[in-house]
């Protein structure tokens, strides 16, 4: 007979298993966590506390393939998981995004304690490979040729009860030298607009007063179901939506850019004035190596009716410097295009190397210290810009919706952050009366930083918003109870269409 002391502890049956997802690549690839997440916690999971840095029982890596050496990064991580999953029974990993997509059986050859191996287009199925996988106990590879759910039809986990992601498209027709995209996402698959419009109105009825529009190529919807001003007509939709405030769309193609778009921009009151352009190369010789559909007159002239139509818009952008074959006169016409737009940020890259892109095997590859030495160049000059144009909003007043956790040092300053319609962030002295994530504030702005501007007086006014009373409803339901509140965006951030300030950047500029 076996003695009390000589059992196994008890073990709970009924408590959830813990996830987490850790999440790289684009925004495409945030708002797939979203609803992993959501995916997750609908079969019962519950979130693992934050840095619990694969303590968890299923931990999700949600990859990206356009960086170079991404394969790398994840063979390192799942590398570091191993022991660790040795000494757990029970513990799961899985593996989906791009690089899923693209390495395929590969993952689990090289990392064979991987679980799970899902792609770009078949995210839904993750809790039943997961399920599968521990009943077989062996590795479950599942990567869909095409697309079997819109990400924005699942089930989401967001932690911002203000501001959501809508994605309208998925994949793209493109063919740029130096993305990859294409080959993993697919070519062009656009909703519905019904569809799109309904989930609008279900969100803000739950209290989201901001939403982005999501695509590859966001401005192209309309080429899969036959209306070229698809996007447009969209846009003005949004417009009518009661309680909506505020309109951003990401990330816009040159190419189909085109005036009615600028139209409804100026004439929808909730579509906000900030525009993030990718323009990669102001070369119109390397833009034809990119094989980008557009040149530098093209390009100039888009921001020249953008601003004529919208004076006080923001304009941001993706540039590549060092791709291959570019030459100093090639640099400085990107320098010139620079000069001309007069960017408010830009997200700027070096050129690397992304594995089955035509670009990494074209010849005259730049070298890394000339590639280095015009970065910082250009970072130098768009730096002197961005400050210029952030001086120039000194005295202005704005309505800020304000953010939940994007001011490092508010803490320390008594400060609170927002962003104004132009998305610039915009730190603010904290007003007596209570201000929640999500309520309006009107401030003067008396400072200007290159990457932020200062409000340093009292607030001017302060508007209590649905979306502040989602926030609150959210933070009692959590402080009550475990995590499962299906609303907002997880922790990697609300939706921010503007990339961050110069800088190599995270993002994979293949827009």
């Amino acid at each position: 007979m076996t003695s009390s002391s000589d059992r196994s502890p008890a073990v709970d049956v009924r408590a959830p298993k813990s996830y987490e997802i850790r999440t790289y690549g684009c925004q495409m690839n945030v708002h797939d966590s979203e609803r992993l997440a959501g995916l997750l916690e609908e079969a019962g999971y519950v979130r693992a506390p934050e840095g619990s840095d694969g303590d968890a029982d299923v931990v999700v890596f949600n990859t990206c393939a356009v960086r170079e050496n991404a394969d790398n990064r994840l063979y390192g991580n799942l590398g570091r998981l191993a022991p660790r999953k040795a000494s757990r029974p029970g513990m799961q990993i899985a593996v989906g995004g791009c690089l899923a997509q693209k390495d395929r059986d590969t993952i689990v050859k090289k990392a064979p304690w991987v679980d799970v191996v899902f792609g770009t287009h078949n995210i839904g199925k993750l809790p039943v490979l997961l399920e599968r996988a521990r009943v077989q106990e062996e590795a479950q590879v599942e990567i869909a040729e095409s697309l079997e759910a819109f990400p924005s039809t699942l089930p989401t986990r967001r932690e911002s009860a203000y501001a959501a992601w809508v994605s309208i498209s998925v994949g793209c027709n493109n063919t740029c030298t130096f993305c990859i995209v294409p080959a993993l996402r697919g070519k062009e698959k656009d909703r519905r607009p019904g569809d799109i419009l309904a989930e609008v109105e279900a969100l803000v009825a739950e209290g989201v007063s901001e939403i982005t529009l999501l695509g590859q190529n966001v401005n192209a919807y309309g080429s899969d179901i036959g209306d070229r001003e698809a996007f447009s007509k969209l846009l003005r939709a949004c417009g009518t939506i009661e309680g909506l405030e505020r309109v951003r769309f990401t990330s816009p193609h040159p190419r189909d850019f085109t005036d009615d778009v600028i139209a409804a921009m100026a004439e929808t009151p909730n579509v906000m004035p900030q525009l993030h352009m990718p323009l990669q190369s102001g070369s119109d010789t390397v833009l034809k190596a990119m094989r980008r559909s557009y040149r530098q007159e093209r390009y100039l002239g888009i921001i020249e009716k953008v601003r004529a139509a919208i004076p006080h818009a923001a304009i941001t952008t993706d540039i590549i410097v060092g791709f291959p074959g570019e030459t100093e006169e090639d640099f400085e016409q990107t320098l010139h295009v620079v000069r001309e737009a007069r960017f408010a940020q830009a997200f700027t890259f070096q050129y690397s190397k992304r594995p089955g892109t035509p670009a990494a095997t074209m010849e005259n590859q730049i070298p890394k210290e000339v590639v280095q030495a015009r970065y910082e160049r250009l970072v130098a000059l768009q730096e002197e810009i961005s400050w210029e144009e952030n001086k120039k909003q000194v005295g202005r007043t704005f309505e800020l919706m304000v953010a939940e956790g994007e001011g490092r040092k508010d803490g320390a300053t008594h400060r609170l952050s927002g962003r104004a319609p132009d998305n610039r962030l915009v730190h603010f002295t904290k007003p007596e009366q209570e201000v929640r994530p999500g309520d309006v504030v009107t401030v003067e702005v008396t400072y200007a930083a290159p990457h932020h501007l200062l409000a340093q007086g009292p607030a001017l006014s302060v508007r209590r918003t649905r979306a502040g009373d989602a926030w609150e409803k959210r933070n009692a339901a959590e402080a009550a109870g475990p995590a499962g509140v299906m609303l907002g965006l997880p922790k990697i951030g609300v939706p921010e269409p503007l990339p961050v300030a110069s800088g190599s950047g995270s993002g994979c500029g293949c827009d």
